[in-house]
């Protein structure tokens, strides 16, 4: 079958499924709607369906983003308007059910949002949403839309477009229009996708190879997965695409094994790119061959650092080496490689298929395009978002956030996940591009951004954060092995009531060291927590060290202080992301979703 056979065949099926005339139900069946109780609503709507007389399909799709909401369900029937309700549960699914297929009633307190047109009795259009309002979606383009297991939904969706014409140009032109976009590594060091595919496909050698990092382990991060639980066919095109520039002829994903459910679907992914000849030998009749390979990482957060990644992958400890030479040079198996994360390569389809330029008109002069991140943490509106570089942290915390729980004040928003820092309230205004957020003292990162209330404490959420950063060292280089722990058993004495005067400044000549020495990426911004709330709540350090008092009475060590245990270290993390599943993840970095 040809690609245009293909597609011809998609867009039949697709026309099926977005059928108005036909009776249906869409369940959010991200990991987000599971954990919320998407497995068990299943269950009785089947029985439901089963004890109907009218026939009523039923999909699952991705995540949406709305993970605040969550269980999330869809419903469309005959002259009714297409209708997505919040929160809805096992106990009132049935009469959510009959009122809508029955009695032809929708408009219900939990009813969130009209799908396909203007707001209809009292519930307001999808895309007036406020957490909806301000996004660009291009590597969440599908997600929560369609049924991620099946190859057909995609396709229609313009899936493989991107591919079709990277195979009409030449590698060269191919990695021309990714510099045109401007699109950077969005797995947190920022650099030009266009130029690192560039020196890979220039490297010597016949055998060159392609890795999707899906390696993600920062806690309160879920970007990853949500785009490979939500569409995972784009980011196999994705690396097709980067196949073909750089030479390449076989790939892997490396994805850590707690991610079940992300890995279920990628696998049918691939089976079922196979099946159309999406994959595999002579790819739409253009002499193209690549083949794709999973290899399951088991949650090592070191491994996300990409030549620790490649020495998991040869099966050996996932530990980094030092560069040069650099994996585009001298990587897996010795070849050439190039390494991409998963929102890099599943925005590359789009780039293809509406030219660089197009992408590079959102975001700024030196950070193009557009970025997802998880909100969580003291946030009304937990979830997934993706918004233009350049926006704003306030932006981002107040207009698609919902602001603050409680009417309480905003403390602090952490970026880049553990080796992150923290920026304070009064620099809410400062743009979220690479370069602004280093000059503030942290970085992108992957996309985690958690929120802090007035009833954080600063000093611990810089010791949790070094906690998990030093439990993951994997130990190969001293000045992380052994600068972490120093900074943690201080951090651990400010905390309990025991600091003492120049603990700061040890703190900060000690982190200054673990920068400049350690041999991998994360173990030089491991002491970014410490050193960014050192620098900007410098009088909550002092408080605790001078005056043997938690400002925000949260440490619950502290000697004569009721601790309110905020972020405390009770919980596990959201889906055991690298080593915070083992007990260490404060609750207030649970999203409401994933």
């Amino acid at each position: 079958m040809t690609f245009q056979e293909t597609k011809e065949k998609a867009e039949s099926i697709w026309r099926d499924f977005a059928d108005r005339g036909k009776r249906r139900v869409l369940v959010g069946g991200g990991s987000c709607g599971r954990a919320a109780g998407a497995h068990e609503l299943m269950r009785v709507i089947r029985i439901f369906l089963q004890e109907s007389a009218v026939p009523i399909a039923v999909h699952e799709v991705g995540c949406l983003g709305l993970c605040y909401a969550e269980p999330l369900v869809e419903l469309s029937a005959p002259g009714m308007p297409r209708v997505m309700y919040r929160d809805v549960t096992a106990e009132n699914v049935l009469d959510l059910l009959r009122d809508f297929f029955v009695h032809g009633r929708a408009g219900r307190d939990n009813a969130m949002a009209v799908m396909d047109g203007p707001a209809t009795d009292g519930i307001p259009a999808f895309a007036e949403l406020p957490m909806l309002k301000g996004q660009v979606r291009v590597a969440l383009r599908n997600a929560g839309l369609i049924d991620p297991e099946n190859i057909h939904h995609y396709v229609a969706r313009s899936g493989y477009a991107g591919l079709a014409k990277a195979l009409e140009l030449s590698p060269d032109q191919v990695i021309e229009e990714v510099r045109k976009s401007g699109l950077r590594g969005r797995g947190g060091a920022g650099f030009p996708t266009g130029a690192k595919w560039e020196f890979c496909r220039r490297s010597p050698g016949g055998e060159k190879y392609v890795i999707c990092n899906a390696d993600e382990g920062d806690p309160g991060a879920f970007m990853d997965r949500a785009v490979l639980e939500s569409d995972p066919q784009s980011v196999l095109e994705g690396m097709l695409i980067a196949a073909y520039a750089i030479g390449a002829r076989n790939g892997y994903v490396y994805v850590k094994a707690e991610i079940p459910l992300a890995i279920e679907r990628l696998e049918k992914a691939i089976a079922q790119a196979e099946e159309l000849g999406l994959l595999g030998d002579d790819i739409m009749g253009k002499g193209f061959s690549f083949h794709l390979h999973i290899r399951k990482g088991a949650g090592v957060f070191v491994c996300g650092e990409e030549t620790a990644l490649l020495a998991s992958i040869e099966g050996k400890r996932g530990m980094p080496r030092s560069r040069p030479p650099f994996p585009a040079q001298s990587g897996l198996f010795g070849k050439p490689t190039n390494i991409n994360n998963v929102e890099t390569l599943a925005n590359v389809p789009v780039i293809l298929e509406r030219g660089g330029e197009s992408y590079a008109r959102y975001g700024t002069e030196q950070s193009r395009g557009t970025k997802t991140f998880s909100l969580a943490g003291n946030i009304v509106r937990t979830g997934l978002i993706e918004v233009p570089m350049g926006i704003s942290l306030r932006e981002i915390v107040f207009d698609i956030g919902g602001g603050i729980p409680g009417g309480k004040r905003i403390k602090a928003v952490q970026t880049g996940g553990p080796s992150g820092g923290c920026i304070p309230d009064r620099l809410l205004d400062v743009p979220v591009d690479y370069e602004k957020l280093t000059e503030a003292g942290t970085i992108m990162g992957s996309g985690g951004m958690v929120v802090m209330d007035e009833d954080t404490c600063m000093v611990d959420i810089a010791r949790y954060f070094l906690e998990f950063t030093q439990s993951e060292s994997c130990g190969k280089c001293s000045p992380c092995r052994l600068g972490t722990r120093q900074m943690l058993r201080i951090l651990n004495d400010i905390t309990s009531g025991r600091g003492k005067p120049g603990d700061l400044e040890l703190l900060q000549e000690i982190g200054s060291a673990v920068r400049q020495g350690s041999l991998c990426g994360l173990g030089q911004a491991a002491p970014n927590p410490v050193l960014s709330t050192i620098r900007y709540f410098r009088d909550e350090y002092e408080a605790h060290i001078g005056e043997k008092r938690c400002p925000a009475t949260a440490c619950r060590r502290m000697a004569g202080v009721r601790a309110r245990g905020r972020f405390s270290r009770r919980g596990a993390d959201h889906d055991g992301a690298g080593g915070a599943g083992r007990g260490r993840t404060a609750p207030a970095l649970q999203p409401g979703g994933p």
